[in-house]
């Protein structure tokens, strides 16, 4: 009896609900499941408590069943009792009402290693067939920028030569060479500043006095820092294709994007400095929550020199 109704639960789904056909197999997998466990519990439709759905998803959780799987199992056991209970009249209430799957772990954010960074860095100015000096000097210094201030693609990207404002336009961002900093227009159009270091600063000079030779420059309008051979501001796609490509010509292992950068910037100062509040303020975080996710980053590194160093460590290792 209970097979017959979750086969016409989904038959219902399908054709009246044009619910797909991938869709459709993975909840017979999930119906199958909750069949087998109130088969295996001598428990009816109607006799199911939302403590013992509980404690299947505890199992399946230690089991270590993915919490996206897990949610979607209990969407598909949901519907399925509201289905019983207003087109059958078999239950009177919903056990799954009100359980929740477990929270999706949050992905910490990819960073390079400091070996890989400054290899990185390094590698995105020297001397190359592919790349002529135009591109190099350009590929140079937006990697020292990105890797030196921690700035996000956008905020590069809207960083002109010298600022200007009009009615028609106003500098989202330029760099100032005496200072040693950067301003950039971040997310809720809130400026902040952030210092450059003086390996970018160079790189910047060599990429300012090349680029001199490939636009002309109108009083008035805007100039952008970065442009391409044809004077336009260049575009956020070339620079990731850019560094994904130095990346790989420096024998990183990994697939390197401009927030990679931003990462590794968070995660290195982090690790020399310890000081969170000053992280915040450099990458332009809102609140300090967003800030902390660095130092996992920074208790990951610990744990793998813990790991590469203590003996006991090593004696774990080879047991």
């Amino acid at each position: 009896m209970k097979v017959q109704l979750a086969e016409e639960y989904l038959r219902e789904l399908h054709v009246l609900r044009q619910v797909s056909k991938h869709t459709i197999t993975a909840y017979q997998k999930d119906l199958d499941y909750l069949l087998q466990r109130l088969e295996e519990a001598s428990l009816s439709f109607a006799d199911l408590s939302s403590d013992q759905v509980r404690s299947w998803i505890v199992r399946l959780h230690a089991q270590g069943q993915a919490p996206r799987s897990i949610a979607r199992m209990l969407s598909a056991w949901r519907g399925f009792y509201l289905w019983l209970a207003n087109q059958k009249g078999l239950v009177t209430h919903n056990p799954l009402s009100d359980v929740r799957a477990p929270k999706r772990a949050k992905p910490l954010p990819k960073a390079l290693s400091v070996e890989h960074a400054i290899n990185l860095v390094e590698s995105s100015g020297q001397e190359n067939v592919q790349a002529d000096l135009f591109l190099r000097a350009r590929d140079r210094a937006i990697v020292e920028l990105l890797y030196s201030s921690g700035l996000r693609l956008s905020e590069m990207l809207g960083i002109d030569l010298s600022p200007i404002e009009t009615k028609e336009y106003a500098s989202a961002g330029w760099i100032d060479f005496e200072a040693s900093e950067v301003m950039v227009l971040g997310k809720g159009k809130k400026r902040r500043t952030v210092p450059v270091g003086e390996a970018a600063i160079l790189a910047l000079k060599e990429w300012i006095a090349i680029r001199a030779n490939y636009v002309v420059e109108e009083k008035g309008m805007p100039q952008p820092l970065f442009i391409n051979k044809q004077g336009k501001r260049v575009s956020a796609r070339t620079i990731q294709k850019h560094l994904a490509d130095l990346a790989i010509k420096a024998g990183l292992p990994t697939h390197v994007h401009p927030h990679m950068l931003r990462h590794s910037f968070a995660s290195h100062v982090l690790q020399s400095s310890g000081d969170l509040r000053a992280v915040q303020e450099m990458l332009g975080h809102a609140s300090i929550t967003s800030t902390q996710i660095y130092t996992a980053l920074d208790f990951q590194h610990l744990a793998q020199a813990y790991d590469l160093a203590h003996p006991r460590a090593k004696n774990k290792k080879s047991s």
